[in-house]
C-alpha cells in the first residue's frame, strides 16, 4: 500500500492514508484523499477558496483514472461544486464520454446530485478586487482585448498550483486523481493539463502511474504523463522515465514555458518526484506506505529545464511580447 500526493494535498493525506489502511477501493482513496484538499480554503489553487479567472469566477479542473482497466474521467472550467474530482469520477462510471467542460460539466454535476457550493472565498474575492484595474474592466467589458491580461507580468511562476494524488492499494491496484482551481486570472475557460488524460495524468496497472503539476501548456504539449508511463513499460526505471520526460520538455521551444513537477511511481511502489525549479516546501510530497506510522513530506529533485541561453530566451521574448503593462 502507497500513497503519494504532492504538497497542495498535505491536507488530505491523513483521509487517504485512513481509506488504504480500510481496505478502500483505489479510486475511494483518491477522492479520499483530495476531498479535504478541494474543500479548505487556505489551500489557494484547488477548489474552494482558489484563486479566480480573469472575470473573478472560479473554474475548477479535475480527473480520476482507473489503472485496472484504465477508464477514466474529467472535468473542466467547472464552477458552483466543490468536488471537481467526484464529478470526473461520475463521468467516468456514468457516460460513454470521457471529458466534460463549461457548463455541460455544471449540468452533470447537477444531474448527479454533486454538491454545490460558492467557490469564491472572501480571500479569493479580496485578492481579485486588489488585482483589477480600469484597463481590466473594460477588457471584461468587451471595450478592449483580454487576452494580454492572462499573461503573468511580476514573475514567471506565479501561482499555478494542482493537486495530485497516486495511489496502491491493498489490493495492490492503482488508481491517480488530479484537483486544481487553475493558472491565477486565467484566460475564462482555460483548461491546463490536470483534466486532459495523458498530459496531466496517466496510470496503467501494467507499468505505472504519473501525475504533473504547475505548467500544464508544457506537458500538453509534451503529453507528460502518458510518455513517463510509456517509458516504463519500453523498460526504463520510474527515474529513468521521468528524467527522459523532463528531457523531451527542455526542447520546448516559444509557446509559455514555465515550471514543471513530475511526480511518478511503478508497480512495484518505487517513486520518483521531479521539479524543474526549488520552490521550497511548495514542491514537497508527500508519501506513506504500508508499516510507516506516519506519512512523511520530502523535497523533488531538482532538474532544471533552463539549460541554454536559448530557452531562457523564448521565456523571456514570450513575456516581453505578451504581458499587458
Amino acid at each position: 500500500m502507497l500513497v503519494l500526493m504532492n504538497g497542495e494535498g498535505r491536507v488530505g493525506m491523513d483521509a487517504a492514508v485512513l481509506a488504504l489502511e480500510a481496505g478502500k477501493s483505489a479510486l475511494d482513496v483518491v477522492e479520499a484523499g483530495i476531498h479535504p484538499v478541494e474543500a479548505d480554503p487556505a489551500v489557494r489553487t484547488v477548489g474552494y477558496g482558489g484563486y479566480p479567472n480573469l472575470a473573478g469566477v472560479v473554474e475548477c479542473d479535475a480527473a480520476i483514472m482507473d489503472g485496472v482497466t484504465r477508464c477514466c474521467g474529467s472535468v473542466g472550467a467547472l464552477s458552483g461544486y466543490l468536488h471537481a474530482v467526484s464529478v470526473a469520477r461520475r463521468v467516468m462510471e456514468k457516460l460513454p464520454h470521457v471529458m466534460l467542460v463549461g457548463e455541460g460539466a455544471a449540468r452533470f454535476a447537477r444531474e448527479v446530485g454533486a454538491a454545490e457550493a460558492e467557490m469564491l472565498s472572501d480571500e479569493s474575492e479580496v485578492w481579485h478586487r486588489q488585482r483589477q484595474s480600469a484597463r481590466l474592466s473594460n477588457a471584461l467589458s468587451g471595450r478592449e482585448p483580454l487576452a494580454p491580461y492572462c499573461w503573468p507580468r511580476e514573475s514567471l511562476h506565479m501561482a499555478k498550483g494542482t493537486t495530485v494524488l497516486l495511489c496502491i492499494n491493498k489490493q495492490g491496484q492503482l488508481a491517480g486523481g488530479t484537483s486544481t482551481s487553475g493558472w491565477a486570472h486565467k484566460y475564462p475557460g482555460r483548461l491546463g493539463d490536470s483534466p486532459v488524460i495523458g498530459a496531466g495524468l496517466y496510470v496503467d496497472q501494467r507499468y505505472g502511474a504519473c501525475a504533473c503539476t504547475h505548467t500544464g501548456e508544457m506537458t500538453i504539449r509534451a503529453g507528460t504523463a502518458r510518455a513517463v508511463v510509456a517509458a516504463m513499460r519500453f523498460g526504463l526505471s520510474v527515474e529513468e522515465a521521468c528524467h527522459e520526460a523532463m528531457a523531451d520538455m527542455a526542447r520546448l521551444r516559444e509557446g509559455f514555458l514555465g515550471s514543471v513537477v513530475i511526480h511518478a511511481l511503478s508497480p512495484q511502489g518505487e517513486t520518483c518526484v521531479l521539479s524543474t525549479h526549488d520552490f521550497g516546501p511548495e514542491t514537497s510530497w508527500c508519501h506513506w506506505r504500508k508499516g510507516m506510522q506516519r506519512w512523511y513530506e520530502t523535497p523533488p529533485e531538482i532538474c532544471p529545464l533552463e539549460t541554454s541561453a536559448e530557452w531562457k530566451g523564448d521565456v523571456a521574448g514570450s513575456l516581453r511580447k505578451h504581458s499587458a503593462e
